[in-house]
């Protein structure tokens, strides 16, 4: 059979066809999933809409280099938007200091005595003050309820790899070894180890720790993101070094990612809330960009955040937790209104 060629006044009227339905098609569609337009002849390529915003990478690779520059001993965990793990060191053990006491709230939450009944009046004295100004009294008081077994049991539960818990008698177990990676994944899956009943209540003490102990991290935190967060710090080595930690998850819209930063022989207390400060401004560079929600839109950092040390210094010591290393706790800016003091010992860790 003969074929017959195909007319060109065909294929050009064809060809003004489609562009006329292109040009006429509703506005709505094209800003939802973007539209098709003709650039350099006839190749077509895709514009992006309003709402197709850039996805966020973070600066990982900048951090790693930050972190290798500083004093001491760096190591950070970062679980992204896709709740893929991003780390540097992240297996590195370090004495957790008060980052614990986030573990000890969960894991009196979890109790069969409290999961599913309402918390009394002198619950939620004993806790608050143990998140919100870290304080060394309540924490020790909610270790001796929960015992060391507990808290295994939801190191256990988290799937860490790398924790040991340290305790005893009176002790608070702020000497049990952390990993970056281990509170990392632990703190982005937080409200599902906190019984339901509990986990606006655990919210909340989270996200309100007090102005004082709002630095590194914290003063770094993206515009429109909440900040959930414990830090920890004190004296190690003999009153030497000095040991710092932040330990984070953030929401904005329906997004949550997770961070972990764990700094040990610091000079001094200020280099270590500059390093956490470092760490996170590189990670969460950019994240504003990220597409969380509806009316989530891009922005910077606040990098305007200060440190308050004048409170710690004008309170005196607890005389139940204060160690020989109180003084140069004291003097670095380590001591709080009621809580993080260095503790005595060969590795004076603090809260």
């Amino acid at each position: 059979m003969t074929r017959r060629p195909f007319p060109a006044g065909m294929a050009a009227l064809g060809l003004a066809a489609l562009l006329a339905l292109l040009l006429l098609a509703p506005v709505g569609g094209g800003e939802r999933h973007g539209r098709l337009a003709l650039a350099n002849g006839p190749h077509w390529r895709l514009l992006a809409g309003p709402r197709q915003q850039r996805s966020w990478d973070p600066s990982v690779r900048a951090a790693r280099r930050y972190a290798r520059a500083r004093l001491g001993d760096v190591s950070f965990a970062l679980v992204d938007l896709r709740s893929r793990l991003r780390s540097f060191r992240g297996g590195r053990t370090a004495p957790a200091a008060s980052v614990i006491k986030a573990m000890l709230l969960a894991t009196y939450l979890r109790q069969p005595s409290v999961r599913n009944r309402r918390l009394h009046a002198d619950e939620r004295a004993l806790l608050e003050p143990m998140i919100r100004v870290s304080d060394n009294a309540a924490g020790i008081r909610v270790a001796g309820i929960v015992g060391g077994e507990r808290v295994e049991r939801l190191a256990r539960a988290a799937r860490m790899r790398d924790f040991d818990w340290v305790g005893g008698l009176g002790w608070l177990g702020g000497q049990s070894q952390i990993s970056a990676r281990d509170q990392a994944r632990f703190f982005h899956r937080f409200p599902r180890y906190v019984p339901s009943r509990h986990r606006r209540f655990a919210r909340r003490l989270l996200g309100s720790v007090v102005s004082w102990q709002r630095w590194g991290l914290a003063s770094v935190r993206p515009r429109r993101w909440r900040l959930y967060f414990k830090g920890g710090w004190g004296i190690n080595d003999d009153g030497v070094g000095v040991v710092s930690h932040q330990v984070a998850f953030l929401e904005r819209g329906h997004c949550r990612i997770a961070l972990a930063i764990l700094t040990e022989h610091n000079p001094s207390a200020g280099y270590g809330i500059e390093s956490l400060r470092g760490v996170a401004g590189r990670l969460l560079h950019g994240i504003g960009a990220a597409p969380c929600g509806r009316g989530a839109r891009g922005s910077g950092l606040r990098l305007g955040g200060r440190l308050d040390l004048g409170e710690e210094l004008r309170h005196p010591l607890d005389p139940l937790t204060a160690g020989p290393g109180a003084e140069l706790g004291q003097r670095e800016g380590l001591l709080t209104q009621r809580g993080e003091q260095a503790l005595a010992g060969p590795r004076q860790v603090g809260h």
